[in-house]
């Protein structure tokens, strides 16, 4: 006779499945991605950034979680300086969300679906996924736009960053299998850009250090607050040792 389970060890065995299940999806396929090395409070690179965003991003994709006010507040620059460098829209005010020229009738027609809104991208597929596949495209012929990308096969975006980067070709590695998908070992810079691989690559950083602003700005705030945090414990750490001190020195 099968002794009944009780409903706490039913409980736990559901729970540990769960947590398993939820870890095998977390996990996902590995990726080999190199690191950002984005710096978050850096306001020049993130000045670099919000340029190359509004001059290559921005007649696509909106920001519309960010404000024109936060980011002059934030990157330090004037409501002058935003409204004649950064906002190219001819309506835009300054306390308005970063929005977008492009409707999404137009963008389904160029591009087969509306460009997203870039204003969590990387929250939602991190910085190191986004540095990559900025890097990441190739020249397609088959392709609608003329490109595809290593790190997201058959993306409908096209390279808006492909005069700075150049022209890069998929090399793919040879298989005696004729069923087996085509893998690429590696790309190719075949047309030179107009920034070297180096200095791409530090735009790219600068752009992403910008996107990973706008995906939370309030990030810029709790590091400055978290010196003062952590100063406050140290003093009061400090003065709790020396009242200790105080308190137990005639105590023996």
């Amino acid at each position: 006779m099968t002794k009944a389970t009780s409903p706490m060890r039913r409980l736990a065995l559901l729970l540990a499945g769960l947590l398993v299940s939820a870890a095998g999806f977390a996990a996902g396929p590995a990726l080999d991605l190199e690191p950002a090395n984005t710096q978050l409070g850096n306001r020049a690179m993130m000045q670099r950034g919000a340029a190359l965003y509004m001059n290559y991003c921005a007649g696509c994709h909106s920001l519309q979680y960010l404000r024109y006010s936060r980011l002059a507040a934030d990157l330090g620059l004037t409501e002058e300086q935003v409204m004649a460098n950064l906002a190219f829209l001819p309506d835009a005010r300054f306390g308005d969300a970063i929005g977008v020229s492009m409707s999404k009738e137009q963008g389904t027609a160029l591009f087969g679906k509306a460009p997203p809104d870039l204003s969590l991208v990387a929250r939602s597929r991190g910085v190191d996924w986004l540095y990559g596949f900025l890097k990441s495209f190739y020249a397609d012929p088959t392709a609608q736009t003329g490109w595809n990308n290593k790190l997201l096969a058959n993306a409908s975006m096209p390279h808006v960053l492909w005069e700075l980067q150049g022209t890069q070709e998929a090399r793919f590695a040879t298989s005696d299998d004729p069923r087996a998908e085509p893998v690429i070992e590696k790309l190719e810079l075949v047309q030179a850009g107009v920034l070297s691989p180096a200095q791409y690559d530090a735009a790219l950083r600068d752009l992403v250090t910008f996107l990973e602003y706008a995906g939370e700005p309030a990030a810029l705030k709790r590091q400055s607050l978290g010196v003062w945090v952590l100063l406050y414990l140290a003093l009061f750490t400090l003065l709790a040792w020396l009242l200790k001190r105080e308190y137990w020195k005639d105590v023996h």
